[in-house]
């Protein structure tokens, strides 16, 4: 087996016994979506997308929402501590510097993007989460929660993302009017600002 497969194979084992029942599948629907939108996406790319949330899933090591009184803060915190412990791996698995030290940065910065890669991993993950995160999200957290987290992703979308996002429905019809409210209102909302 070579490196990058080796690397691969050992995120997929940590995410598979995560406690957040979304966790799997969602780190393959990001790298689906990720070859989606760059079908020549490089091997740093498609770790990080694998292993973006892979914080979740190492429950000694996992940074807590309650720690922090500031949403962005706990993002922040989440996407280092993954970075560090996908790092861990790269090097188990030895994995080229080069592609690691990227996937590593990548990973830092997939909730606030900044550059083009970045924001390439950033969409794939809000996509996910708006595709097969939030169902689950929602009867785990509730409405109210799930309101506040789809404002904050679908803000943080592209305007061409945003397009997408706006063609994703689920099986319960409440989840899919829940979604095209929180578009609707972000939509009014900047209407309402720039006018």
């Amino acid at each position: 087996m070579d490196s990058i497969d080796c690397a691969k194979q050992n995120i997929r084992k940590i995410i598979s016994d995560s406690r957040v029942p979304e966790d799997p599948i969602h780190a393959e629907n990001t790298l689906e979506w990720l070859l989606k939108l760059d079908p020549e996406a490089d091997q740093a790319l498609q770790i990080a997308a694998l292993a973006h949330d892979i914080d979740r899933a190492v429950e000694a090591q996992k940074v807590r929402r309650a720690d922090f009184s500031d949403y962005n803060a706990f993002k922040a915190a989440h996407a280092r501590n993954g970075a560090g412990i996908l790092r861990a791996i790269l090097n188990r698995c030895g994995v080229a510097r080069s592609i690691a030290d990227e996937a590593c940065r990548l990973v830092t910065l997939h909730e606030v993007g900044g550059d083009p890669r970045s924001d390439l991993l950033k969409n794939a993950d809000s996509i996910s989460y708006f595709e097969v995160n939030m169902p689950l999200y929602y009867q785990r957290e509730g409405r109210e929660e799930t309101i506040r987290r789809c404002n904050w992703g679908y803000r943080r979308l592209s305007a061409r993302m945003k397009e997408v996002v706006k063609t994703i429905t689920h099986e319960d019809e409440s989840i899919t009017r829940l979604l095209k409210k929180v578009i609707c209102e972000q939509n009014q909302h900047n209407y309402d600002a720039s006018g």
